[in-house]
């Protein structure tokens, strides 16, 4: 008897069901698996198409696929490879919040690498409360931007579940602040903060047009908004400390 991947089932979250990378529709299942390594793909019902051929390209196709802001490899990434009710996908999330938070909290130390006074343990431990306090609040705030507005375009009517996907799926599509760790090793001139700011800006829009699937005007002006507030945050922080 063949398996499949994800069958639909009636009583399942929509957030569970895998979506055609293409068209963005639902569909009943990704593959068919006759024996280990013997497997079909599916079809789309609405556009014909190959449901998701990523299932069959190694992650570094995928990862640059990502990285040059491709929709289907958002979709493969949002729906079909991390679910909201699964272990995995609770894996990846906490781990994503904590670099999340991490990397935030070490742009805000590399920025302010000239005024940190670590000469003591006293004043280590209360710098770097105030980083991780900044990075919090600069988080939170960020996040209450990107809810708010998609409150007034949307009217999810306070839908929790809804407000959970598009959190997930921008923290997971700003994996780009990763690359502000190559700055543990190599010296770069603080430009390079604005640069990853701006590709991290590009790739939550995209995410975000993934998962709210609305016009990509709105994802623009409410990732713009937010991430301007960002910046003002992020002065503000840099004059406190």
């Amino acid at each position: 008897m063949p398996t499949s991947q994800i069958p639909m089932e009636g009583e399942k979250d929509a957030a569970a069901v895998p979506r055609c990378v293409g068209c963005g529709s639902p569909v009943q299942r990704l593959y068919v698996q006759y024996s280990p390594g013997n497997i079909r793909l599916m079809k789309c019902d609405k556009c014909k198409a190959v449901a998701d051929p990523y299932i069959e390209c190694e992650f570094m196709i995928i990862l640059i696929d990502l990285i040059l802001h491709k929709v289907e490899a958002y979709r493969h990434l949002l729906f079909n490879m991390l679910y909201l009710d699964s272990d995995a996908y609770k894996g990846v999330l906490q781990s994503s919040v904590l670099a999340y938070i991490f990397l935030d909290a070490y742009k805000i130390s590399f920025l302010n690498t000239a005024t940190l006074d670590f000469n003591s343990l006293l004043s280590a431990i209360w710098c770097c409360t105030k980083i991780l306090t900044g990075a919090l609040v600069e988080n939170f705030l960020f996040m209450l931007f990107i809810l708010v507005g998609l409150e007034f375009v949307l009217k999810l009517s306070y839908n929790i579940k809804r407000y959970r996907e598009v959190m997930s799926a921008i923290i997971i599509s700003s994996y780009l602040k990763l690359f502000l760790l190559s700055t543990m090793v190599w010296e770069f001139p603080l430009s390079v903060i604005h640069i990853v700011n701006v590709f991290v800006l590009s790739s939550n829009i995209v995410a975000l047009r993934v998962v709210t699937q609305s016009k990509i005007s709105w994802c623009v002006g409410i990732c713009c908004l937010a991430h301007g507030a960002r910046i003002l945050i992020d002065h503000w922080l840099l004059e406190l400390l």
